[in-house]
């Protein structure tokens, strides 16, 4: 028996990165699995890739009408939700001297305002013993360059989880937040950095985690599957950091 067995879990951003790694070992766990994502034919990949009668939703989480449309999805489909992991994210990198309106609106709508309203569309929907795990970063805890206002969506969220917490405990659902450290995924180059780029951030952010190494998508799937599982039952409002130790020592 898997620790899933007949749960329905939405994962946005679930057709490439962390969140197919999580939607591929829920499905295997015993979930029905719906993802989303921005485009069709990455959608079709990947739910041929998950398997299990996995499906998809083609969604722009920062589109109010979009995040409206995966809710009566999953109420049709399913009728009601186990698991939500607010996977989605992203944001364009900039120095803040530098920053443009539209810079900054893209990343908090994908960020903050896309993972508020999801879960404010999605959650009654959901059942006691629910849980909801929101995508944060080690980044909101750490000052970098280049990335203040994706730090900034990412303490938002962590804060939410927090208020999230107070607010539904008594209708039996969990909130919990997991905070990834540098994975190797694309997201570096979806935001235009070089493969030169790339490899130096990687030499430089090696020297500085206690286990000189990035963490990858499977590492990352297994924390969230922790926390979406009864394995975590006595524990909501708290943050797991997955970075190797970066942010922590």
């Amino acid at each position: 028996m898997g620790r899933l067995d007949g749960k329905v879990a939405v994962i946005t951003g679930g057709n490439s990165g962390m969140g197919l790694a999580t939607a591929r070992l829920f499905a295997r766990e015993g979930a029905k699995v719906v993802i989303t994502g921005r485009d069709q034919a990455t959608l079709d990949t990947a739910v041929q890739s998950i398997g299990h009668g996995a499906d998809a939703v083609r969604s722009d989480m920062s589109v109010m009408s979009d995040i409206d449309a995966l809710r009566e999805h999953v109420a049709k489909k399913h009728g009601h939700l186990d698991i939500i992991f607010a996977n989605a994210g992203g944001g364009r990198p900039n120095l803040f001297e530098y920053m443009s309106e539209e810079e900054f609106d893209f990343t908090v709508d994908t960020n903050f305002k896309g993972t508020y309203f999801t879960v404010q569309k999605l959650q009654p929907l959901m059942t006691s013993g629910g849980s909801i795990i929101l995508n944060t970063s080690t980044l909101s805890t750490q000052g970098r360059p280049y990335v203040s206002v994706y730090s900034a969506t990412k303490a938002a969220i962590r804060s939410l989880a927090r208020s999230l917490t107070a607010e539904l405990t008594e209708k039996g659902i969990r909130v919990n937040a997991m905070a990834p450290g540098h994975i190797d995924t694309d997201q570096a180059r979806k935001v235009g950095l070089s493969e030169e780029m790339i490899e130096q951030t990687k030499i430089q952010v090696h020297a500085q985690i206690p286990m000189h190494r990035s963490g990858t998508v499977d590492e990352i799937a297994t924390a969230v599957l922790f926390l979406a599982s009864d394995d975590s039952a006595y524990v909501t409002g708290t943050e797991l950091c997955v970075d190797g130790g970066w942010a922590q020592i």
